[in-house]
């Protein structure tokens, strides 16, 4: 990266895509450490969720939401999806010149370092999981490791629906995390942006003693510790960074997921449609 467009490039926002308007929590994470950073998001609610979807459509679907974003002109690149950082990531690195990050990596760093007995739980979709991603992270990092997984599907739309703390949520978290309980894990990966907001009520089952480990925390901080050496974080810009989402669907219906997963304002959605970026490149 030449010097010489250091200082434009330290300019562009940061691009953030997800299946959907869960990644607005990495977003927060991010806007939180990195306040003067703008930030672009890209919300693909038209095809959400991609947990559900196979290997090969979402590496496809993350090569457009990336393309999306380098029209944009975004210094770098975060997947706050889990499913597509799981499947898409490495396609998506080669196939653009600029950083971009998962969450899978900066996830299985911080169990490790989280976890004193080395038996780490992950949830996360049914993509995640049956990926092994965070399985094969952890293990290559630590072989002593041992990672117990469990697809937690019906959380996701729990979310969405916003029983937060709804009883229905509570026993579907107690019917998922008790077999991850009988394996003694004393750290547990939140593998999905979702999730998050279900912290409270996570820890409610499993325990004071087990360790949560939150994708999106851990990602914002990644982001800050690869981009630094690189000369790309804005440090004297006086004004807050400025997040600007777009979505594929519903903008009306962004709003409300805003405020839940965000927590505070962005400018209005803008609806847009990947297939005006033009063809995979």
């Amino acid at each position: 990266m030449p010097n010489a467009d250091l200082p434009k490039l330290r300019d562009a926002p940061i691009g953030i895509f997800d299946s959907g308007l869960g990644g607005l929590t990495v977003a927060r994470a991010i806007h939180e450490l990195l306040p003067k950073e703008d930030l672009v998001y890209l919300g693909d609610t038209a095809r959400v969720p991609y947990g559900t979807k196979s290997p090969s459509t979402v590496t496809r679907f993350a090569r457009e939401d990336a393309q999306f974003l380098v029209y944009q002109k975004v210094k770098a690149i975060v997947v706050a999806c889990n499913s597509a950082s799981a499947w898409g990531l490495e396609v998506i690195q080669r196939q653009f010149e600029i950083p971009i990050f998962g969450v899978i990596l900066p996830g299985a760093k911080a169990a490790l370092e989280a976890s004193t007995n080395r038996r780490i739980g992950v949830i996360g979709t049914n993509a995640t999981i049956n990926s092994e991603a965070y399985q094969k992270t952890i293990r290559a990092i630590d072989d002593s490791a041992f990672v117990f997984a469990r697809a937690c599907p019906l959380l996701v739309p729990l979310v969405e629906e916003g029983w937060i703390d709804h009883p229905v949520t509570a026993r579907v978290l107690k019917e998922y995390l008790q077999p991850l309980r009988k394996q003694r894990i004393d750290t547990l990966v939140l593998g999905c942006t979702h999730y998050p907001l279900l912290k409270r009520a996570i820890q409610e089952v499993v325990g004071d003693h087990v360790s949560l480990v939150d994708s999106a925390e851990s990602c914002a901080l990644f982001v800050e510790d690869q981009m630094k050496p690189l000369g790309l974080l804005l440090r004297n810009r006086r004004r807050k960074g400025r997040i600007q989402p777009f979505v594929t669907d519903a903008p009306d219906k962004f709003g409300v997921f805003a405020e839940r997963f965000f927590g505070c304002q962005t400018e209005s959605p803008q609806f847009v449609e990947l297939a005006e970026c033009g063809p995979l490149v």
